[in-house]
């Protein structure tokens, strides 16, 4: 198991599996619906949050990209956030937990996922980055390419592609 620095503690972090797909996408919802309200309409809300039931997606992505989650201290060990770069140049996925939001554990996600892409060779990475992620992505050095607006789920969301040179 990994370990990575967090702002209070250290982080617990492992490699994701196939098999945590119910409960990403258990905490995918959580993450929505506990963060967005303020920076997105009920619509947009719902829309977002309902992806997280097109398990064959999330079941793919599991399987062609690196994920990480970061977990619980004992004995739970639930999976609080989790981040996964798919392609490997690309991060697809950063939720977190309400509940465990503010403690380090996206950074520490974030900093884990740019350690091992830069070990594979990969010296960029690009996401398209919601509200809530991109104020953390600057915080970390990403950089803004553009402001877009994109159709999901039938709702228009705005967002940002973002890239973060490794070094």
């Amino acid at each position: 198991m990994a370990e990575a620095s967090g702002s209070a503690r250290t982080q617990r972090l492992r490699c994701l599996v196939p098999a945590d797909q119910a409960e990403l996408a258990q905490l995918y919802r959580d993450a929505v619906r506990s963060q967005a309200v303020g920076l997105y309409s009920e619509a947009q809300i719902q829309a977002w949050a309902q992806h997280a039931d097109q398990g064959a997606d999330l079941a793919a992505a599991l399987q062609r990209g690196y994920g990480l989650a970061s977990l619980a201290d004992p004995p739970a060990a639930s999976i609080e956030a989790f981040a996964l770069l798919d392609p490997l140049d690309r991060l697809s996925l950063l939720y977190c937990r309400g509940r465990s939001c503010r403690q380090g554990r996206a950074s520490a996600l974030l900093q884990a996922l740019e350690q091992e892409a830069h070990r594979r060779g990969i010296r960029r990475l690009r996401t398209e980055a919601s509200q809530l992620s991109r104020p953390l992505l600057e915080r970390r050095g990403w950089q803004l390419e553009a402001e877009e607006e994109v159709l999901f789920a039938g709702v228009l969301f705005r967002r940002w592609r973002m890239i973060r040179l490794l070094e």
